[in-house]
């Protein structure tokens, strides 16, 4: 009898072309895939709860695939692990329901994304962090994420938004430390598009480097016009912590 089984994955993006399965290229998902034919013998679809972008990391990436195997969940994940290179790793398999659906049924998720500066590189955090020339205004980039922060249409802040059927999303949550010259955001919302992490930090850093004034955000949220807000920032320093279901 097929089960549904819910997989907690974690991964180093670095060398990998994203989450989604892609022809002719390295991907996590197609690296899944060949993990679970070993359990299985064969290629069924699986779901994952985004579809991270080339370079970018997780912590916590959920995923869901039906499968007709005898092999109690701490057996599918060792079979599964030694069957994945060193930088995938399946943190744990258990039954769900025939209903969970690592994307539809997630209600929120967490990213983070890192950022280094000084005078030398992060050389060990070097393929998880971005490095910045100078030290940004944190205080200031405090300022505009509150007015990030809420129930928006976030079309500026996303790579093509035409392909979305609504644009509205919430954060509720856009956290700035500094220490020891890193600099950590954090957010949390109920689903992020495409690149809108990416984007949101870009714009931060232009306004903690001066480029863009905190009182300019609000008026590029509500413009709707990505051509108006700040770079995209590298792939490298982006990680998913955890999908809330």
């Amino acid at each position: 009898m097929k089960r549904n089984y819910k997989l907690l994955i974690q991964y180093d993006g670095s060398r990998y072309f994203g989450w989604e399965h892609q022809p002719n290229q390295d991907t996590i998902q197609g690296r899944i895939e060949k993990a679970v034919f070993a359990v299985c013998g064969s290629y069924p679809d699986i779901n994952g709860a985004g579809r991270t972008d080339a370079g970018v990391h997780a912590r916590g990436m959920t995923a869901n695939v039906f499968m007709d195997v005898a092999y109690e969940p701490v057996e599918i994940r060792r079979i599964l692990n030694e069957n994945l290179p060193e930088d995938i790793a399946v943190l744990d398999v258990r039954v769900a329901s025939n209903q969970f659906h690592a994307r539809y049924s997630a209600v929120g998720k967490t990213y983070r994304y890192s950022c280094h500066y000084g005078e030398y590189g992060a050389v060990f955090d070097r393929k998880y962090v971005t490095e910045l020339e100078e030290k940004p205004d944190v205080e200031k980039m405090r300022r505009a994420a509150e007015i990030l922060k809420g129930k928006h249409d976030y079309a500026a802040f996303c790579r093509q938004a035409g392909s979305y059927p609504s644009t509205i999303r919430v954060v509720d949550r856009i956290e700035i430390e500094e220490r020891n010259g890193y600099i950590t955001f954090l957010f949390h919302g109920t689903g992020f598009m495409r690149n809108m992490v990416r984007i949101m930090v870009g714009t931060l850093l232009d306004v903690g480097m001066g480029k863009i004034p905190v009182e300019e955000v609000d008026s590029i949220l509500k413009s709707g016009d990505r051509t108006k807000a700040g770079y995209t920032a590298p792939a490298m320093g982006l990680c998913l912590m955890n999908v809330d279901y």
